[in-house]
């Protein structure tokens, strides 16, 4: 059984130290590189196939030295590491090499890849076809909207017309020493008297064909001859007398069976 700690080495009876000869390695051509395990510094996202790596996860990296990197005389340290979830960067997936036959491979369109020249042709021409109709009904729905619009601007075109032609017009009345408020509320004033005065003739113009149609139906019926009756002869009333009456007191005893004894 050895020694853990070998203390001593066997030097073979013929070993001729003067024999042995100094030799050099080669350099190494690029960066100074060392094996060290890092975590991540922030959180970040893989863009071959799309894995989320959160802020603190545990790689194995290759540290790199460049002397020639350096910002303000502090040396740039470089760490490479490969992420973990690509393990088949090609298809972003595992690979079955032999002995087993995947039952979904969701990178592989099969019917794209067997279809012919004249498949895909109509396959590209159904999909144009189907894009032209979107854009069709696209263009009506922007069609209308332009309508719309155009309404809408017409509107705020005649407005603004109106306003400036009012702003005008207070602006001349401004320079000829009118006030365009007194302006305004006379012609309003104006207005109102002379729907007033209409209002009145078309009432007098009614009440006069009232009247004169009153008129002619009064001359009708007086046209008709009305026979009268003779007025009776009224007897003279009475003279009045003052002459007192007695009356008769009358006898209740007949009237209950009563008589009254001699």
């Amino acid at each position: 059984m050895s020694e853990r700690k070998v203390l001593q080495k066997y030097y073979p009876p013929d070993f001729d130290p003067s024999a042995l000869t100094r030799r050099r390695g080669n350099k190494d051509a690029g960066p100074k590189t060392q094996k060290v395990r890092i975590m991540a510094p922030f959180s970040l996202r893989c863009s071959m196939c799309g894995t989320f790596i959160y802020k603190g996860r545990k790689f194995n990296s290759t540290k790199e030295i460049r002397p020639e990197e350096k910002y303000l005389n502090v040396q740039i340290i470089r760490l490479v590491f490969r992420c973990t979830a690509c393990p088949n960067p090609i298809n972003n997936d595992y690979a079955v090499v032999s002995g087993a036959v995947r039952n979904n491979e969701p990178w592989r369109n099969r019917e794209a890849e067997n279809e012919d020249d004249e498949q895909r042709l109509n396959r590209l021409e159904r999909e144009e076809a189907e894009a032209a109709g979107e854009e069709e009904k696209n263009a009506m729905e922007e069609l209308e909207a332009k309508n719309m619009d155009a309404q809408r601007e017409m509107a705020a075109a005649d407005a603004l017309d109106e306003i400036r032609h009012r702003n005008a017009r207070i602006n001349r009345s401004e320079k000829e020493g009118v006030d365009f408020a007194d302006t305004i509320v006379r012609t309003e004033d104006e207005e109102r008297e002379k729907q007033e005065k209409e209002d009145e003739e078309a009432a007098k113009k009614a009440f006069a064909a009232a009247r004169a149609r009153m008129e002619m139906e009064v001359i009708v019926e007086d046209d008709t001859p009305v026979e009268l009756a003779e007025p009776e002869p009224i007897a003279p009333a009475p003279a009045p007398s003052f002459k007192r009456v007695i009356k008769k007191k009358k006898d209740h005893s007949a009237a209950l069976g009563l008589k009254k004894k001699a």
